[in-house]
């Protein structure tokens, strides 16, 4: 790409990928966000190189350090200020900010990566609700880790029937719209929950939708939301193979220096 557009220097590229076909959506001819990271993250300085690249006819072949640690960019977000707006990710950007996060392997990263954009160790509570049969499957592994944290788990109707069919003990929650006790908006309200998982099958008109009336109270009841299995997948895992307590805290330039 960067031959074909003839570009010297950093550029921002978005992919769209649909039916095993991978589409470009646009080119920036700029320094996105990632690049002042990948720069902390290798040791290498990328804006350096690029001024070099303007202004020198020969620039030496950089040599990426193989690394022994992993490091996590995770977003920001700010719906707690956006009254009314759905928390699901979509397409569009949402982020609002973005964190740094290194660690000894992609679990500790992103546990650290998740504290530091403001989420919690759940302690008093999980609440899953998981949309079709093909998302509650590719959860129930994690939902088992969960289950070992000692942390009660809650779900809706169908979500802990299945959970519970499948050996994972669940305390089931009524819908807000079902007007029932036990009812997932007493439990947020009452701050017994402080972990939400919300795994929808689609998108529908918010006004009509239980799991969007969800979503926005656990934001405004700063109740961590996780919409999206795969990282949802991976809290969990971190959850269980990480002890915060045991993370040793490392500077940046000691990561650099066992940089292999």
């Amino acid at each position: 790409m960067a031959r074909a557009l003839k570009i010297t220097g950093p550029f921002n590229m978005q992919f769209l990928a649909k039916d095993n076909q991978v589409y470009v959506i646009e080119v920036n001819l700029r320094a996105s966000r990632t690049f002042p990271f990948i720069s902390k993250v290798t040791g290498v300085n990328f804006i350096e190189l690029f001024v070099d690249a303007l202004f020198q006819d020969d620039i030496p072949v950089v040599d990426i350090p193989s690394l022994n640690f992993t490091a996590v960019k995770a977003p920001q977000f700010s719906f707690s200020r956006l009254t009314g707006a759905d928390p699901v990710l979509r397409v569009e950007m949402a982020s609002t900010g973005e964190v740094a996060c290194f660690g000894d392997n992609l679990e500790e990263a992103y546990l650290k990566a998740i504290i530091a954009t403001g989420g919690k160790i759940p302690q008093r509570g999980i609440f899953i609700s998981l949309g079709g049969d093909e998302k509650k499957a590719k959860f129930l592994e994690s939902a088992r880790l969960l289950a070992t944290l000692g942390v009660p788990l809650y779900a809706t109707e169908k979500t802990s029937a299945f959970l519970r069919e499948h050996g994972v003990e669940t305390t089931m929650l009524y819908k807000i719209h079902e007007e029932k006790a036990p009812n997932v908006l007493t439990y947020f309200a009452d701050n017994k929950i402080d972990l939400a998982i919300n795994i929808v099958e689609g998108h529908i008109n918010k006004e009509l939708d239980d799991d969007y009336a969800m979503r926005r109270y656990a934001v405004d009841h700063n109740i961590h939301l996780f919409t999206k299995i795969k990282q949802a997948r991976l809290f969990a895992k971190a959850l269980v193979e990480q002890d915060l307590a045991t993370i040793p805290i490392k500077s940046w330039d000691e990561y650099q220096v066992f940089k292999k």
